[in-house]
């Protein structure tokens, strides 16, 4: 239940703007819109204004759960796995911490999903340097 005037979505798109990209909704809807129309302005209102928002956890700690669940589910969540590790570092998560987090999911999602998101981060890691 809303306890403030402003709506989930608007508080998703607050979010996004600070945490992750300012153009989310926007890279969103170009991608998905086209075939589910809303898609945007849903997952920005349900996962982050609903979601990210809430008391309780910071930005940093909520992106590197999420790497951590990105992780042991798997190769099949590659991309959105990079999008996140992307988001941890903007929201002040260091190298470290992000191969730490998904190095511990090699005990709850195994070998394979640990090396795989560790592969993920060197990517989205050697992008960086070639900035």
């Amino acid at each position: 239940m809303e306890t403030t005037d402003k709506s989930a979505l608007q508080k998703g798109r607050d979010y996004a703007a600070k945490n992750l990209t300012p153009n989310l909704e926007e890279i969103l809807g170009e991608r998905y819109d086209d075939l589910v129309p809303g898609m945007s302005e849903s997952l920005i209102e349900w996962a982050y204004g609903r979601h990210y928002c809430r008391d309780g956890l910071d930005p940093k700690t909520r992106q590197l759960c999420t790497v951590a669940a990105l992780t042991v589910l798997g190769g099949q969540t590659a991309p959105q796995l990079k999008i996140n590790i992307e988001h941890a570092l903007k929201s002040g998560a260091n190298k470290q911490e992000i191969s730490e987090t998904i190095w511990q999911m090699a005990v709850y999602g195994g070998l394979p999903a640990a090396i795989n998101g560790l592969n993920a981060a060197k990517e989205v890691f050697a992008s960086h340097e070639a900035q």
